[in-house]
């Protein structure tokens, strides 16, 4: 078994590894508008585990990991917020949230 830092900070960045993965073949694959947007936050949220991880386990730890993190989440809500707006606007222009269909902000 590791040990030092490296090895005590495996399980979380093997975790925010796979997080991201399953984020990034939800966002390539899907063509639901909203599971692409779910996709998205569960990657920002890989990011963020990343980043705690590192923060708590890295070569020098202290507060800044968890300060970006916050930073994220914070950026994230107002990325979620933006994006669902513009989903609704869409969605009552075009009736689908079909992502295909999208192209355009034409009626």
């Amino acid at each position: 078994m590791p040990t030092g830092a490296t090895g005590l900070a495996t399980p979380y960045l093997t975790l925010a590894a796979i997080l991201f993965c399953i984020g990034l073949y939800g966002a390539l694959s899907k063509k639901n508008a909203v599971i692409v947007l779910l996709s998205i936050e569960l990657m920002l949220n890989s990011v963020n585990l990343n980043l705690v991880a590192f923060s708590k386990y890295g070569v020098k730890p202290g507060l800044t990991g968890q300060m970006f993190s916050l930073f994220n989440i914070t950026v994230a809500a107002a990325e979620a917020a933006v994006g669902i707006a513009i989903l609704i606007a869409l969605y009552r222009n075009k009736g689908t949230t079909d992502v295909n269909e999208m192209d355009s902000m034409k009626r």
